[in-house]
């Protein structure tokens, strides 16, 4: 008996270091550093799930030798590659694996149509045995010098037999280094940051949108001199109530929430009856006070209105012009916008629960669904219509913003992923990963942890697919923008992957990811839209990530608040230029709330804390005061007199402008005052309204977007602002 308990420990130790060889071969995390600085280590339940999720068989060590040697022999089983990610200027190896002995032929074809040469390198490489059959290797160039895009390599070989067998591959060529945000070296450029649906203007229906992004763009760029407006992702959320209010949790980051559309500004609207027309001006009046409400949003009341409103204008026959015009976004958004539009229709149809969506809707091309595609045609083609006037109310937002005399324009928000059960998580398929979501580990800042309940691109099958989903969504969100914000780019290096069954999302693990072929194609499709990329990479990572960031032109984002290390506060002086630097951001109070504490307050009521309220406070406010000691030492603040608050947020910005970063972001809540936090991260509807807090001043009245053009407090911290860069 006691031989057999020694032998059940050795297979127990044996099956657990045979995982974590697994797990690190695969990129995933058997341990790793936290916010404390001290090693974790990962238990080995939380590396089966997440690798059972990936699709790795672990059950046993035999299970993980196979995956091993799977692994191992599956570039040598196929021909190609289904995809290589080159960086112009540098040569890119492609191996291709044909029968020893066999020859083959390589060629490649730019996305133009042209022959690029790609010579075969002079590498012996043994062959191998693989599944019976001796497979070699030959080593293929893709020239340092091919031009940027997305090209197509084809290898071809003949068999003894003569049997012809071709393979194709994708090959993108990106970079080196993002020409959009090199061009900004010039001088230091300033924006407004502001989350759209919490600012009304007289014409909103109680929720901001795409007409008020074009007037604050206006407002911003010409009354103002802003350089960019960033606002919060404006991604698709579902079609019905309730809306979620979220927008980092969407159901796809590739098309538009139609909540944002602006109604009256669709062409079609002046061509309703008088009838139709006066009840679409009749809801609008409807919304009159709730544009100035300033406790909560209530964007379901909005969205039931506005979506009454948009099937009316739906209806009105357009003209040639107008109908060729939507046809062409049409054709050019393809399966995917069809593909979304269905789902939009189901998604009306059955709603989120029902079981239709396990079996006959499990994905877009089942039987079901084709049959459903032509019963629910017209609804298919009002969701298609929808993203249409999405993509020409944010070109007019884009263009009114150029001509205000903005550099940069609109800077739109990418979120980290989306919503389980949402279109992306129907369309996509195995591309995101089953079982398992993302958040973060527990830090400073989120001491218990954060789940954000989204799943994951799987990296392998993202892979497999060419990045050609990572891509198109990349492509709709750039079109029309001057510039895209990434949140947590470290996502792009590595996502915290928590299985479902895990008690708290401490319990996740590091699942790396391609970053050179992520960074890479987003570096590309940035460059062809001539949009600036700003990475937000705060939190907890490793010292490449930054570095990687600037060897490729991405701007990172630095945080007046979180810049500090074990000496105290880091001086502005000190910062990088590749970034955006700002005073605060939505997962903190404004200014004028984080210098009362009042984060403090609130993670304490939702039971965030993991120190005493008393010491968490006492180390807060010593904190802050060191960085308002910069601003003393420059002379930006009164040393012997208190400051306001209004005062003391002008000296802040003007201490981030003296950092050499290119970049200056102002959130807008600290432009007029306000005082209350958007989003306290780690928490849900039932603790906090987050997403849900209307714009208003330091003494809680609302600020509507006309009042932006001559509201005191924007004004004055504009001249502040406009007086420290004429200083510098």
């Amino acid at each position: 008996m006691t031989h057999g308990r020694r032998t059940g420990t050795i297979d127990t130790v044996d099956h657990s270091q045979a995982l974590r060889t697994l797990a690190r071969r695969l990129g995933t995390s058997t341990s790793y550093r936290g916010w404390d600085d001290t090693e974790h280590e990962v238990s080995d339940d939380t590396l089966q799930q997440v690798l059972t999720a990936r699709g790795y068989a672990t059950e046993s060590p035999e299970d993980v030798d196979r995956a091993l040697a799977d692994i191992e022999n599956a570039p040598w089983r196929r021909l190609l590659p289904p995809v290589v990610v080159a960086t112009q200027g540098t040569d890119a190896v492609v191996w291709v694996h044909v029968p020893h002995g066999n020859p083959v032929e390589v060629s490649m074809v730019s996305e133009d149509g042209e022959s690029i040469d790609v010579p075969q390198a002079d590498v012996w490489v043994d062959p191998r045995e693989i599944d019976g059959h001796l497979i070699g290797r030959a080593t293929f160039v893709v020239p340092g010098n091919a031009p940027l895009g997305w090209h197509s390599l084809t290898a071809t070989t003949i068999s003894e037999d003569n049997t012809v067998r071709t393979s194709e591959a994708v090959v993108v060529v990106t970079p080196k280094s993002l020409s959009p945000n090199a061009e900004l070296a010039d001088r230091q450029r300033t924006g407004l940051l502001t989350q759209l649906y919490s600012v009304r203007s007289r014409r909103s229906w109680g929720i901001g949108d795409l007409g008020d992004l074009e007037d604050m763009a206006d407002i911003a760029g010409r009354e103002h001199g802003f350089d960019y407006l960033l606002v919060n992702p404006l991604h698709a959320d579902r079609p019905t109530t309730p809306v979620e209010a979220s927008p980092y949790l969407p159901t796809t980051r590739r098309f538009f929430n139609s909540l944002y559309i602006r109604v009256e500004n669709i062409r079609e609207t002046a061509q309703l009856s008088p009838k139709q027309f006066g009840k679409v001006q009749d809801a609008a009046r409807r919304f009159e006070k709730a544009n100035t409400r300033t406790k909560k949003l209530d964007r379901d009341r909005t969205f039931t209105a506005k979506l009454r409103a948009l099937e009316r204008v739906h209806k009105v026959e357009r003209s040639p012009a107008r109908e060729s015009a939507y046809r062409a976004f049409v054709e050019r958004e393809g399966s995917g916008l069809r593909d979304f539009a269905v789902w939009s229709a189901l998604a009306e149809k059955f709603g989120p629960r029902d079981p239709v969506w396990t079996d006959r809707a499990a994905h877009p091309r089942t039987d079901f669904v084709r049959e459903q595609r032509a019963k629910l045609a017209d609804r298919i083609d009002f969701h298609m219509w929808l993203q249409w006037i999405c993509d020409e109310q944010l070109a007019d937002a884009q263009r009114g913003a150029l001509d205000a005399g903005m550099d940069i324009g609109i800077m739109h928000d990418l979120a980290v992923g989306v919503a389980r059960g949402g279109a992306d998580a129907w369309a996509l398929g195995d591309v995101l990963a089953s079982g398992v979501t993302v958040g973060a580990p527990p830090d400073n800042f989120n001491q218990q942890g954060q789940n954000w309940n989204q799943p994951p691109w799987d990296p392998d099958r993202l892979r497999e697919m060419a990045y050609i989903p990572y891509r198109d969504m990349l492509r709709t969100i750039l079109r029309h923008a001057g510039g895209i914000r990434v949140d947590h780019i470290l996502g792009l290096f590595r996502l915290w992957w928590i299985p479902q069954e895990a008690e708290n999302a401490g319990g996740g693990t590091y699942v790396e990811y391609d970053h050179e072929a992520l960074i890479g194609i987003l570096a590309l499709e940035a460059e062809r839209a001539g949009a600036v990329v700003v990475g937000e990479d705060l939190g907890v990572f490793e010292p490449m990530v930054q570095e990687y960031l600037t060897e490729r032109g991405i701007f990172g984002t630095s945080i007046l608040w979180f810049e500090a290390d074990e000496s105290g506060p880091i001086p502005p002086e000190e910062y990088r230029s590749l970034c955006l630097t700002s005073v605060t951001t939505h997962d903190l109070p404004p200014t004028a709330g984080y210098l009362r504490g009042e984060h403090i307050d609130l993670r304490s009521r939702l039971g965030l804390l993991e120190r005493d309220i008393d010491a968490e406070k006492e180390v807060d406010a010593r904190k802050r005061e060191a960085v308002l000691d910069l601003a003393r030492e420059r002379g930006l603040l009164d040393t012997d007199t208190a400051a306001d608050d209004h005062r003391t947020v002008e000296a802040l910005h003007r201490l981030v402008q003296r950092s050499p970063s290119l970049l200056i972001g102002v959130a807008l809540v600290d432009a007029v005052g306000e005082h209350r936090i958007q989003n306290q991260p780690g928490t849900d509807e039932t603790q906090y309204e987050n997403w849900k807090v209307p714009l208003a001043d330091a003494d809680g009245r609302r600020v509507l977007v006309e009042d932006l053009v001559d509201h005191p407090r924007m004004v004055s911290l504009a001249a502040a602002m406009a007086t420290e860069s004429t200083d510098r």
